[in-house]
């Protein structure tokens, strides 16, 4: 049998016009449907209703394949429908976590935490967000700066969560789950790390070097190729204050030249990362549940169900609604084996339809979601 191209494909164009007019016949009807929860009260999304709904759907299909089809489009198709009537509704009918603000609230009596010593990346980044002119302190340990902010120590804090190099920094994540906090902000910062030690010492004679994991892992070739033994401390500026207390001309940190200025040390070498393109992202954290109306990106975490397709129907739930996935990072949940914790992020605002409508959607397929932050980029 000879296939005529021309008339199969005349003949999809005739089915796919005739999709699209009952396709806008639905919509017209989920108006209405709209407007009856308005006057009611209901919730947009009825979970229960839905997933009825695609069971009676996916029997009516012949075989296993066009039953997964049937599925994904109506799905598709009811996302649409929820992302229209959220338009229609405006903010009703969706608690909003958040309160939106016009600008992050600071001024000169404003508490900033930041990690590490002086002289830290970590306060290069804080300087950066919100300038000299407030009041700042400084915390030795990542879960010293949430634990200042989440009792009110601090208003802000920032703390460091991925380097392009390195890749995510697993502690940050991990510390966000324990702690009622808010991400508000990023802000990158370009790494230039750079080998400090006493003055007058010379890199010859440097057989041990500390530093911050992230960093000796920054500069892990430049180390290697000397014949340098890393030992690791607990942030880049305080291994630099170190070196400066003690007197020790074979020892070295990996710091930045800001802290080499604020303890009195010799940069022996600058730039021994081992990328030209080492940034680290930083965020800007708090107890208060807020976001800047400009906010354009927005933080995620959940536990998926364990359901075949749960991650991927999840994740689709973007997609359907036209937001851009730009980072997911997934961490063991402590003492649950083989189960893990996702971090998502995804361009977008929480006072739009679309992500309210993903928002309402995936806890279809999630047994726990929170959201860690609508974030402003600095």
């Amino acid at each position: 049998m000879v296939v005529d191209l021309a008339e199969s494909r005349s003949k999809i164009d005739a089915i796919d016009q005739q999709i699209v007019q009952l396709f806008e016949e639905r919509m017209k009807v989920a108006a209405d449907v709209a407007a009856y929860k308005r006057s009611t009260g209901k919730k947009v999304l009825d979970p229960a209703r839905e997933q009825e709904k695609i069971e009676k759907l996916r029997a009516m299909a012949q075989d296993e394949y066009n039953q997964a089809g049937i599925e994904d489009l109506f799905r598709q198709i009811m996302s649409a429908s929820r992302k229209y009537q959220y338009r229609l509704l405006g903010m009703q009918n969706f608690d909003l976590p958040f309160r939106p603000v016009e600008q992050l609230d600071v001024d000169e009596d404003t508490r900033v935490v930041c990690f590490g010593e002086p002289g830290a990346f970590s306060e290069q980044a804080m300087e950066e967000v919100f300038g000299k002119n407030i009041t700042s302190f400084h915390k030795s340990s990542f879960r010293d700066v949430l634990q200042a902010v989440a009792d009110g120590e601090a208003k802000y804090g920032v703390v460091p969560i991925e380097n392009t190099s390195t890749g995510g920094i697993t502690d940050t994540y991990d510390l966000l789950l324990d702690y009622d906090i808010a991400i508000v902000a990023e802000h990158v910062v370009k790494i230039e790390q750079a080998l400090l030690a006493k003055p007058g010492a010379n890199l010859e004679e440097i057989n041990l070097v500390y530093s911050h994991p992230q960093g000796l892992l920054q500069c892990a070739p430049f180390l290697e190729e000397h014949g340098i033994s890393m030992k690791s401390y607990s942030s880049t500026s305080a291994a630099a204050k170190k070196i400066a207390q003690e007197e020790r001309m074979d020892q070295a940190a990996i710091a930045s030249k800001r802290a080499a200025e604020q303890f009195g040390l010799e940069v022996l070498q600058e730039s021994i990362n081992f990328s030209d393109k080492n940034f680290t992202r930083f965020i800007v954290i708090t107890n208060q549940r807020v976001f800047v109306n400009d906010a354009d990106k927005i933080s995620l975490c959940f536990e998926i169900k364990h359901q075949a397709g749960s991650l991927y129907h999840l994740l689709g739930n973007f997609y359907y609604n036209n937001l851009n996935l730009t980072k997911i990072e997934s961490r063991p949940i402590e003492n649950r084996n083989w189960e893990y914790c996702f971090f998502v992020d995804i361009e977008g605002n929480l006072n739009t339809p679309e992500v309210r409508n993903a928002l309402e959607s995936i806890h279809e397929f999630a047994s726990r979601v929170r959201i860690l932050g609508n974030v402003v980029r600095k």
